[in-house]
């Protein structure tokens, strides 16, 4: 089963996120702040990173930078879920190597 590292400080969204991804067969794994993401992506290896840009500690852009510089994790892809939708932003994200960005508020719905 594949999985998936949710980094998101904000429990509801977390909660939505991995609600739908585990109701399509996907194994979610949870971290709060930017610390437990690098725990935690060291740890389970997952198939793919759902990331939150602001969060407590360390911030999202500067994880994602340190999962595609280190040779063990840069082939996971990272998804960044954020409130910052300026282009600018949206720029940034990639350019740290995120693979998609999209921004809240969003639909579960498909």
């Amino acid at each position: 089963m594949e999985t998936i590292l949710i980094v998101e400080d904000e429990q509801d969204i977390a909660e939505i996120i991995a609600f739908n991804l585990e109701q399509a067969g996907y194994h979610t794994q949870t971290a709060r702040t930017g610390e437990d993401a690098l725990v935690k992506v060291g740890k389970f290896l997952p198939d793919l990173v759902i990331l939150d840009l602001m969060l407590p500690g360390i911030d999202g852009l500067e994880i994602c930078k340190k999962f595609k510089q280190d040779p063990v994790l840069l082939h996971i892809p990272v998804l960044i879920v954020t409130a910052k939708s300026e282009d600018n932003d949206i720029i940034c994200g990639l350019e740290m190597g995120a693979d998609d960005y999209i921004t809240k508020p969003f639909s579960p719905v498909y």
